[in-house]
């Protein structure tokens, strides 16, 4: 069973940056687009960046110019570099991967991973 590793996240002071990092366990034949939503304390999941598999992009309003979401395709890794951090930013991370072949000519799917924290707080 193939998982999303995701990896970078921490505790930073208001104003830092964080990057984070999310790739497959295993080998994957392809993957659409990808994205980085995250969960606020007492808040729903928001789509916080998403990059197709040809690289356009889109942000929530919250995030445009202090974010950036870029992926690597031959290691079907993405990335979320967070500038500017705001105590608002403090949320659980997960990464997305929609239309997940594992082998050629199987079904595609959908997978998440398992979050990690980011807390931007003084």
């Amino acid at each position: 069973q193939v998982e999303l590793v995701e990896s970078g996240g921490g505790l930073v002071q208001p104003g830092g940056s964080l990057r984070l990092s999310c790739a497959p366990s295993g080998s994957i034949f392809s993957i659409g687009a990808m994205g980085w939503y995250r969960q606020g304390p007492g808040k729903q999941r928001e789509l916080v960046a998403g990059i197709s598999s040809v690289g356009t992009t889109n942000y929530a309003d919250s995030v445009k110019g202090r974010f950036t979401i870029s992926r690597d395709n031959a290691k079907n890794t993405v990335y979320l570099q967070m500038n500017s951090l705001k105590p608002g930013d403090t949320a659980v991370y997960y990464c997305n991967a929609k239309n997940v072949i594992r082998r050629k000519f199987m079904t595609p799917y959908e997978l998440w991973g398992q979050g990690t924290q980011v807390t931007v707080s003084s």
